[in-house]
C-alpha cells in the first residue's frame, strides 16, 4: 500500500496533477500545543496558542485514515511534545499501525525518569534542541530554561541510548543564528564526542521573526513545492490542517479538520488544488504563504528520489543529501532563500 501510495504521489507531483490520487507520507503533528518556554524566533512570539492537548478522537482518527500511507509523523509543532502525558501511548499507537515517529525537543523534561520511559519506546528519531555552546546564546534563544540542565539531560539521554544499544536517531542541533553564529565549530565539537549521538546538524532558521526581509527569488519558482504533493501536512492540536507547517506560521488558513472530513478530501481540497496550480504555473509566489515562505525548495529528481524510497531511508540520506545540494557536486539542487545563499555555511551536518 505505502509503495503503490508513493507511485501514485510521483506520478502526481512529476505530471503536474492538481488533483491528487493518493495522500502525503509524511504529516507534522501538533500532539499538545502547551510549551515551557519563549523563544523569540518561535512563532509561538505571533501565534498565541491554547494550553490544549490533541483529543484521542482526533489523533485516532488521523492515524487510522492515513496509516495505510503514511511513513512518518512528527510528534512536534509549537508545544514542546514531553508536556503531552500521552506522548508515549501516541508513538506506540503510531507504532502498532506501522507508522515511524519522530520528536524534538527542548530537553527541559528529559530527566532520567522520562529517558528511561522514551527509550522504551519504538521511536524511530529524536531531534535535542540546543541552540548555542554558551550559557548567554542558549539562554537569550531559549528563554526559561538552564543551559546547564539541558545540555545534562541531553547527555544523559545520548549516553543511556548508547549504553541499552537502542536504535533511534538522536540527532543534536542547533539553528544557527545572530547571537550563535560564531559557536558552530565548539558546538559540533562537544556533541560530535558525546557517546549515543549519532548526528550534529546546524540548521537554517526558517522563520520569519528573525529574518523578516529574507524572500525567495523569483526564478526559485520554476520547480513546484514538494509540500503540495508529498507532504508533510501539519495538523494542529484542534484537528485543523494546514498545507505545511509554514503556512500555519506565516498566517495561512486551514484547508480542512480532521475531525470534519476525511483525509482525501481535505488533500484535494479546493484551496489545496489551487495552490497546486499556481504552483504548477510558476506563480507560487501570488500565493502570499508562499511568497514568504523561508524553506529551501528541492529540485524535483530530490522531490522523486524522496518518493522512490520509503521514508525510513529517506531520513537517514538526507544529511548526505543535504550537504551535497548546498556545499558539493550537487549545488543547485536546493533553492534557499536569498539571505542563505549569501552565507558560506547556513547549514552544516555533521555525521559522527
Amino acid at each position: 500500500m505505502r509503495l503503490w501510495n508513493r507511485a501514485k504521489l510521483l506520478a502526481a507531483y512529476l505530471g503536474r496533477q492538481t488533483r491528487v490520487n493518493a495522500l502525503p507520507v509524511e504529516y507534522i503533528v501538533e500532539t499538545t500545543a502547551k510549551c515551557n518556554l519563549y523563544c523569540p524566533m518561535c512563532p509561538r512570539e505571533t501565534h498565541k496558542q491554547p494550553k490544549e492537548d490533541m483529543s484521542d478522537s482526533v489523533f485516532e482518527r488521523l492515524v487510522a485514515e492515513a496509516g495505510e500511507s503514511a511513513e512518518h509523523m512528527m510528534l512536534i509543532g509549537l508545544g514542546e511534545p514531553m508536556l503531552d502525558p500521552k506522548i508515549y501511548e501516541r508513538i506506540e499507537f503510531c507504532d502498532r499501525h506501522r507508522v515511524f515517529t519522530l520528536l524534538s525537543t527542548n530537553g527541559t523534561l528529559l530527566d532520567a525518569a522520562a529517558t528511561e520511559r522514551l527509550l522504551d519506546t519504538n521511536l524511530e528519531h529524536i531531534t535535542l534542541s540546543f541552540d548555542g555552546s554558551t550559557k548567554e546564546s542558549f539562554e537569550y534563544y531559549r528563554k526559561g530554561a538552564k543551559f546547564e540542565k539541558v545540555r545534562d539531560n541531553f547527555v544523559h539521554f545520548a549516553k543511556r541510548k548508547q549504553e541499552r544499544s537502542s536504535k533511534m536517531q538522536v540527532v543534536a542541533q542547533m539553528v544557527r543564528m545572530e547571537r550563535n553564529w560564531d559557536e558552530v565549530e565548539e558546538f559540533t565539537r562537544f556533541w560530535k564526542a558525546v557517546p549515543g549521538i549519532d548526528e550534529v546538524r546546524i540548521k537554517a532558521d526558517e522563520t520569519d521573526l528573525m529574518r523578516p526581509d529574507a524572500a525567495h527569488a523569483p526564478q526559485d519558482w520554476q520547480h513546484p513545492c514538494h509540500y503540495l504533493w508529498r507532504g508533510a501536512m501539519y495538523v494542529k492540536h484542534n484537528g485543523d490542517i494546514y498545507p505545511c507547517c509554514q503556512s500555519y506560521n506565516l498566517g495561512g488558513q486551514p484547508v480542512g479538520n480532521i475531525g470534519e472530513s476525511g483525509l482525501p478530501e481535505i488533500f484535494n481540497s479546493a484551496e489545496m488544488v489551487r495552490m497546486r496550480v499556481a504552483h504548477v504555473a510558476g506563480k507560487a509566489g501570488e500565493i502570499p504563504v508562499c511568497a514568504t515562505c523561508r524553506t529551501a525548495i528541492p529540485h524535483p529528481l530530490l522531490v522523486a528520489g524522496s518518493l522512490v524510497f520509503h521514508g525510513r531511508t529517506v531520513r537517514k540520506l538526507l544529511p548526505l543529501v543535504e550537504r551535497l545540494a548546498y556545499f558539493g557536486r550537487w549545488s543547485g539542487l536546493l533553492r534557499p532563500v536569498d539571505d542563505q545563499r549569501k552565507a558560506k555555511q547556513e547549514l552544516v551536518q555533521i555525521k559522527k
